[in-house]
């Protein structure tokens, strides 16, 4: 091969590798000499842009502004010619109408043969003050019957404003009554309607078809004529235009530009390879630390026994983690993506579950939570309880919601638990009350079982006897001891039901009771213990007593546990003074309730009792449980109320609480 031919590749590669730079550098070059034109020319571009943009807003707001004007001045013309406006009415209308529209200067009322009144004048006007193009503007706007603009004058002076005016012609039933004449301003529209801040970078005129300025606004110094824009204001017979002129001038070049473009882009080429290096390094261990966090966060989500999930702003799962999956017994995989209605969903609570899933989507959140059920393995049901929160991110924009889920199955069992376990103290507390009166309830028990026996021996004996044959005084003599020996069993029987009903175990239950009724029951209960201490109950229930809604079993315990109470809180007074008062009257104060009271005239109760008086297994009695108080008051706070107790004048305690009263539906369920 000749060695020109393998010397010929190589000049020419070497030339490429010269003029490659070469060529870049006056790219390069081309570019930053370019680039400031280009940049000028631009900005010259947004700037021209931007006043177009300005002007016509200016132009859409000033035209608003017009017709908000003409809307009042023709509220004005209906009043007129509805006859609701006349005198002096219509004159304060007027000045009303120019103190709020301070571009206005005057407005007049004119009827059909020239004679009105004007927002300035109290005299009538007349014919010869109206200039003669308003006359034959108004001789117009009659034949038409169409609203109209006038035609502004430039100003002879300098010192007065070029004025326009709104004519407004009002007809009734076809005929022509008069005319609004509403006068402009034209600086005074400029001053009013157009924004500070656009008045600051322009200057803006009104001028006629021939540009003869008939007002400017020039709050920000005059314009220099670069940027500037004319916009027609299309008024009705008014040929008017809105012209802006911007106070900027054009963008400059510095002289050295280049020089300093090069010397720049040198050092933040310099500046950008050490930001390089130096972003590298920090990339490489921020994306160590990442991995580390991710790798801890997944360990925390994995060991998390509360379930989280993550829905996206039309409804779809994005996210679960394991202690959710784990939950609803189905893997990640088969949650994401899902949409409602959700496959662990309880069929019996679908519709709560839409309810709640609309209400989500429509942003209201409950931030306290609520309970609902869940499916595990779409079968087995548990208890949860969801807490859910608005998910963001860190610009602040909502981009779904997010779920904290509890199995609350163990909680409510232990709740069952504390349940059952109280309904057994009640019942427990209720058969100590019987052991303690059945003593009483067997002596009660044996006057009526002793009567019976009686009667009966008496008529068995009548009828026994064969010589006599019972005449007609015999039998009824038979027939009314029988009598009273069923009324002795029916109340025996009474007695026995009464005990048996207080003492059998049931679940609560709410239910309109009559308080005459349940108070007697518990008067002729308490009777048993009262009549061996010599006291005396009394109930006094008001006439108009409404039932109330209380679960009777319960509420009998209550009363019973207070009168046993105060019962034995007398024991030792005088016997003038064993009187126990059971008292149920409408509260005047909260309306829709009862209140309750059982008051007596014991020894009261002792000071350092008084903050442990309804604690658990506290009594102040040698031989009692402690329970009795503590119960009355849990039944009481089941019913919604609260148990309280003050001092009797003269001695004693009384203790009262307050029930609902049933109302008429809940009378007509029950």
């Amino acid at each position: 091969m000749s060695p020109f031919l393998s010397y010929a590749p190589l000049v020419h590669r070497r030339t490429w590798q010269w003029l490659v730079p070469i060529l870049c550098a006056l790219l390069f070059l081309t570019t930053v000499i370019w680039l400031p034109r280009q940049a000028q020319q631009m900005e010259s571009t947004e700037r021209q842009e931007q006043l177009i943009a300005d002007t016509l807003w200016v132009e859409q707001t000033i035209r608003f502004q017009l017709g908000r004007n003409e809307d009042d001045i023709r509220s004005l013309a209906n009043a007129i010619a509805a006859g609701r406006l006349t005198g002096g009415k219509l004159q304060d209308r007027m000045r009303f109408l120019q103190r709020t529209h301070p571009e206005l200067t005057r407005i007049a009322w004119v009827d059909a043969d020239g004679k009105g009144t004007a927002s300035d004048h109290k005299d009538l006007l007349s014919p010869e003050d109206l200039p003669e193009s308003l006359r034959l503007k108004l001789e117009r706007v009659r034949s038409t019957g169409t609203p109209e603009y006038t035609q502004p004058n430039p100003p002879e002076g300098t010192q007065r404003p070029a004025l326009m005016d709104y004519l407004f012609p009002i007809h009734q039933d076809g005929r022509y009554i008069g005319c609004v004449i509403a006068t402009y301003s034209l600086t005074g529209i400029l001053e009013q309607m157009v924004p500070w801040w656009f008045a600051q970078k322009n200057e803006v005129r009104l001028t006629d078809r021939h540009e003869n300025a008939l007002g400017q606004r020039t709050a920000g110094g005059v314009g220099r004529g670069v940027y500037t824009y004319a916009h027609d204001l299309n008024l009705p017979y008014a040929d008017i235009t809105l012209r802006t002129d911007s106070v900027k001038g054009a963008p400059n070049l510095l002289s050295n530009l280049l020089v300093i473009v090069i010397v720049a882009l040198t050092l933040g080429l310099l500046w950008s390879l050490a930001a390089l290096w130096r972003d590298i390094n920090r990339r490489m261990a921020v994306e160590r630390a990442l991995r580390e966090q991710i790798a801890f966060r997944t360990a925390m989500e994995d060991s998390l026994v509360t379930g989280l999930r993550v829905y996206d702003l039309n409804g779809k799962i994005t996210y679960v983690n394991p202690a959710f999956c784990r939950m609803v017994g189905m893997s990640a995989e088969s949650l994401i993506g899902c949409s409602p209605p959700m496959p662990y969903w309880a069929p019996e609570v679908l519709t709560e579950y839409q309810e709640r899933f609309t209400q989500r989507m429509a942003g209201m959140i409950s931030p306290h939570g609520f309970e609902t059920l869940f499916l595990r393995n779409r079968t087995e049901r548990f208890p949860v309880l969801v807490y859910e929160s608005a998910l963001v991110d860190e610009s602040g924009r909502q981009t779904g919601w997010m779920s904290s889920i509890l199995d609350i199955s163990d909680r409510k069992r232990f709740e069952e638990l504390n349940r059952r376990q109280q309904e057994k103290l009640q019942a427990s507390a209720r058969m100590v009350t019987m052991g303690e009166i059945a003593s009483t309830l067997a002596h009660e028990l044996n006057q009526p079982l002793a009567a019976i026996t009686s009667y009966t021996t008496g008529a068995l004996n009548l009828l026994s006897d064969p010589a006599a044959r019972p005449d007609d005084a015999g039998l009824e003599r038979i027939r009314g001891a029988l009598e009273k020996a069923n009324a002795q069993a029916q109340r025996a029987g009474h007695v026995i039901r009464s005990v048996h009903t207080f003492a059998k175990r049931r679940e609560p239950h709410l239910e309109t009771v009559q308080l005459p009724a349940l108070i007697a029951d518990v008067v002729q209960l308490a009777e048993l213990q009262a009549s061996q201490h010599f006291i005396t109950i009394k109930a006094d229930i008001g006439p108009d007593t409404p039932a109330v809604l209380a679960d009777p079993m319960m509420l009998e315990q209550v009363l019973l546990n207070l009168t046993r109470n105060a019962i034995e809180s007398m024991r030792d007074v005088e016997p003038e003074r064993r009187v126990l008062h059971i008292g149920a009257n409408a509260d005047p104060l909260v309306p829709g309730s009862v209140t309750i009271s059982v008051a007596d005239r014991g020894c009261g109760i002792p000071p350092h009792a008084r903050d442990r008086l309804f604690s658990p297994f506290f009594s102040t009695k040698s031989d009692g449980m402690g329970m009795g108080l503590k119960i009355c008051r849990t039944v009481v706070e089941f019913h919604g109320s609260a148990l309280a107790y003050a001092d009797q004048p003269g001695g004693g305690t009384v203790f009262r609480f307050s029930l609902s009263v049933a109302t008429a539906a809940e009378n007509m369920k029950k």
